[in-house]
């Protein structure tokens, strides 16, 4: 079922409801992430999502996110912009105190639930897509960089105070 994705919602209404949502987000509205795309950046895109809210046996209640998104980066090595596809599932356990986060099993990341039960979905979205930015972005297939810090061999043996007396043990 595709229906607009509320401001906030009720998640334990959403999990007892086993309630779906399916869209698109713009890229530009979620500020964070925008952020951290940097200036200059068209930030035009969309975010495609499938969010779920369902109970499992062993986790409790939950919510899967189905994201798929192109975020533009800026390379850090060649300093090009480029496009970098993102799409992944993450399954949210969501838990009303820190003490079940022990009770998650593998696989499941915890969201901590206001006394309210209201949470804004678009910024669970928001921050998975946060985590999948690169902490520094490369350009896929972009050169490979020597980096050479400091003196080569060569200007190290010029630079050496005992470099002319090799020379002059050299000419005997």
């Amino acid at each position: 079922m595709s229906v607009d994705l509320p401001a906030e919602l009720d998640v334990w209404r959403a999990v007892a409801g086993r309630r779906r949502f399916s869209g698109t987000l713009r890229l530009s509205a979620l500020t964070r992430l925008r952020s951290m795309l940097g200036a200059g950046h068209d930030c035009d895109g969309l975010v495609e999502y499938l969010v779920s809210f369902d109970r499992d046996p062993l986790a409790g209640d939950c919510v899967e996110l189905s994201v798929q998104a192109v975020l533009p980066l800026q390379c850090q090595r060649t300093l090009e912009n480029f496009a970098l596809p993102v799409k992944f599932v993450q399954r949210l356990g969501l838990i009303r105190d820190e003490e079940q986060e022990q009770g998650l099993p593998g696989g499941f990341e915890p969201v901590l639930v206001p006394e309210s039960g209201l949470v804004a979905v678009a910024d669970l979205i928001e921050d998975e897509l946060i985590l999948a930015v690169p902490a520094i972005p490369v350009k896929p297939g972009g050169e490979a960089v020597e980096a050479s810090f400091g003196p080569n061999q060569e200007e190290r043996a010029q630079a050496s105070p005992f470099a002319a007396l090799s020379a002059l043990k050299e000419r005997r």
